[in-house]
């Protein structure tokens, strides 16, 4: 291993980039400190948005215009608005350091760079012998670099004006020719880099030839973050979050009441990703994980606290719950058929649906006739996929109900009466349990319940198991 962690910055950190500044990048760090480090940074927040779609809300952007609209004026009007507010940041780090001149001058190249491209593309698909449905993934692709390379390029600039000897690595495959796969471009780039002298600021996309959006999507940041942690053989990756990773959501527990994880196991962290809130992306996890890296998750604003420290071996010596965590909006489909008596393909031909449909569970019930999936996806799709089914098995009953999943999470919960003890304390308070999902494995339990009680079901298990441990 080497003496360097990798360390990433998330969009909203690098939107708060005067703390950034002080808490991650410099500080009050001496010579010394300031280098064997990598940085990997997201674009600033939202910009990613306004040049793929809002995260959230799928609001348009520039690529669901393009994609969706035979018109260059929708999707050009748009990459042109992303071009003026990537510019507004700029001028708003101009105390910092940044030379607006430079920094102008890069994003407008790389915006008409791109915006070039796509009228090109148009043009050529106009003619009929080549369909712009192919190419999208690679529009999807060169979008999504212009956020990170700008947010990389800053953040390399400022630091030189600092008299930082930082070095902007630019892994989006701007202007290069070269097609490399995705662990080549990474060990070309960092080639002679003496990471005890300099500090690599790096982009949180990496253009490589199996296409790593095709694959990971809007995780490609930190897939890109943990690739080079493997490669350089990094002896600890870091993740800068805008929270601690705690034993809770303090907006319904409360500030006062939830504790920091000190340390827990990936494991854990895959649990977490589970329900949609990641320590870390599940794909990113697994390169760490089997090449005995640990992960430190930080709180980018509370630069003085360790954070939590999470590597694969780790087992709490005496069993406890760390997290108390959930999922409401989730949709149990039911489907009841008597049919699937005896059958042994019965489970692989529904889940043919979930795949046709792109659609991924997070919990699973089963008896003899009835197949039950828990999954968080817009209603829409809910109905495609529930029609597909009833499609396929005129005879089943099938139901939508929505509910709400908490879920207990330890790396070592194997002591008595946990799940009975959790069941009794949501009873006694008036919450029934509509159903229970526990791995033998000990790490996680689940609780299905109305979602009128997701809150008070957080809170009180909490309490019982965290707070004041009555188990």
């Amino acid at each position: 291993m080497g003496n360097h962690t990798v360390e990433k910055i998330g969009g909203t950190t690098m939107s708060r980039f005067k703390d950034a500044l002080d808490n991650i990048l410099v500080g009050s760090r001496t010579e010394e400190d300031l280098y064997n480090r990598i940085i990997v940074v997201s674009a600033y927040g939202g910009v990613t948005d306004k040049l793929l779609e809002h995260k959230k809300t799928k609001k348009s952007g520039v690529y669901a215009l393009f994609s969706s609209s035979d018109s260059s004026w929708t999707w050009g009007d748009a990459i042109s608005k992303v071009s003026d507010h990537m510019c507004s940041i700029n001028a708003q780090l101009e105390p910092l350091g940044l030379d607006l001149l430079f920094a102008d001058r890069f994003v407008k190249e790389r915006i008409e760079g791109v915006r070039s491209c796509l009228l090109d593309l148009t043009r050529l698909c106009s003619y009929g012998h080549f369909q712009l449905e192919e190419h999208l993934m690679t529009v999807r692709e060169m979008l999504s670099a212009i956020g990170e390379a700008h947010s990389a390029y800053n953040t390399y600039s400022i630091l030189r004006s600092m008299g930082i000897n930082a070095r902007f690595v630019d892994l989006t495959g701007w202007l290069e020719t070269d097609n490399f796969s995705f662990d080549e471009k990474i060990l070309h780039h960092f080639a002679g880099i003496d990471y005890s002298r300099e500090l690599p600021i790096v982009t949180g996309y990496t253009q490589c030839r199996e296409g790593i959006m095709d694959t990971y999507d809007r995780g490609y940041s930190e897939i890109t973050f943990s690739k080079i942690a493997v490669l350089t053989e990094a002896r600890e990756g870091v993740i800068h979050k805008e929270f601690h990773l705690s034993s809770g959501d303090p907006k319904i527990i409360g500030e006062d009441k939830v504790v920091t994880i000190g340390r827990t196991n990936y494991d854990v962290a895959d649990q977490l990703s589970d329900l949609g809130m990641e320590a870390i992306h599940p794909k990113a996890a697994k390169g760490m994980r089997q090449s005995g890296i640990p992960l430190r998750v930080r709180n980018a604003f509370d630069p003085d606290h360790p954070g939590t420290f999470i590597e694969d071996t780790f087992k709490s010596e005496s069993p406890r719950v760390e997290i108390i965590t959930g999922r409401k909006g989730v949709m149990a489909i039911e489907c009841k058929d008597q049919d699937m008596m005896g059958r042994y393909d019965h489970d692989a031909d529904l889940l043919s649906h979930f795949i046709k449909h792109q659609v991924r569970y997070i919990a699973k019930d089963t008896n003899a006739n009835t197949l039950t999936h828990y999954v968080a996806e817009p209603l829409d799709v809910i109905k495609k996929i529930t029609h597909s089914i009833q499609k396929a098995y005129p005879a089943a009953e099938i139901m939508n109900k929505k509910v709400a999943l908490v879920s207990v999470i330890g790396s070592n919960m194997a002591f008595p009466k946990i799940m009975s003890g959790a069941v009794q304390v949501l009873e006694d308070n008036g919450i029934t349990v509509l159903s229970v999902h526990k791995c033998l494995r000990n790490v996680n339990i689940q609780f299905v319940i109305e979602e009128e009680f997701f809150e008070r079901a957080i809170a009180l298990l909490h309490e019982a198991l965290i707070e004041n441990p009555i188990i």
